[in-house]
């Protein structure tokens, strides 16, 4: 299986799993990760969603074994049929997803991770936009998220001279959440995991809708996507719970509904 799925807790841990390349995605394994996500998405006991690579790589990007062999499917293929599908799917999920970067994230492996909704990594990790060593540009929403999250010259700099971020500096010019010692990553990316399936789930769906929204609207249209999305907020389960619990000076039940 180049895809392995575990549920623990109401949160499921999505792995990477061709460690003999790094993790690089080939057909197979792309279209596999579009099934998890979809039956992710689809379960009610799935409250927070975490994606991780197996042995030492989080993912190399591209199999270029496959991109190249003349048999095998064409580049826009790839990014239209693997790649998009993944980035929306990853965006459009109501429920959080953490990329836990175990190791090196290069090409649409570092551009899949920045689609989820919180970035974790181990210090050792580094992120890579590694498209124009082989005269690509970046694909999978890099071009989208990436100057979005560090700014426009940065972006431009890193996508066009493919230099390797550390972990450490990539939390430092806001390219991810969090870089946590070797030593400590599994405990900490199981911590905040845990914290989020315990959360509610559809006001967090809500926010990450709003996210999105905020894209691409003004203040005005912006203001108008957040009260509608309240409304829907305070109809849940969970706001319900969330002010008694408030008012009652107790700890909070969410249901996720």
């Amino acid at each position: 299986m180049s895809i392995l799925t575990n549920l623990k807790d109401q949160v499921l841990t999505i792995t990477l799993n061709r460690p003999a390349v790094f993790n690089s995605f080939n057909r197979e394994m792309a279209l596999e990760l579009q099934s998890s996500l979809d039956n992710a998405q689809q379960n009610n006991e799935v409250r927070c969603i975490v994606i991780t690579g197996e042995g030492k790589a989080f993912c190399a990007g591209q199999d270029l074994a496959e991109a190249t062999d003349p048999n095998g499917p064409e580049l826009t293929s790839i990014v239209k049929d693997h790649y998009n599908p993944i980035i929306e799917r990853l965006r459009n999920i109501e429920k959080p997803i953490i990329a836990a970067v175990n190791g090196v994230a290069a090409g649409a492996g570092a551009n899949i991770a920045l689609a989820c909704d919180i970035v974790l990594a181990k210090e050792s990790a580094v992120f890579i936009q590694a498209f124009s060593k082989i005269g690509l540009i970046p694909d999978s929403g890099g071009t989208f998220m990436l100057p979005r999250l560090i700014g426009w010259q940065k972006a431009s700099a890193l996508m066009m001279t493919g230099e390797k971020v550390m972990a450490k500096d990539a939390e430092a010019m806001n390219m991810i959440f969090k870089a946590y010692s070797d030593e400590t990553f599994e405990e900490s990316v199981s911590k905040l995991a845990n914290t989020l399936a315990q959360m509610p789930t559809k006001g967090l769906g809500l926010t990450k809708k709003a996210l999105n929204e905020s894209f691409t609207n003004n203040l005005t249209q912006q203001l108008q996507v957040e009260e509608n999305l309240q409304t829907l907020a305070g109809q849940t389960h969970d706001f319900k719970e969330g002010t008694e619990a408030f008012l009652g000076k107790r700890k909070p039940l969410f249901i996720g509904k």
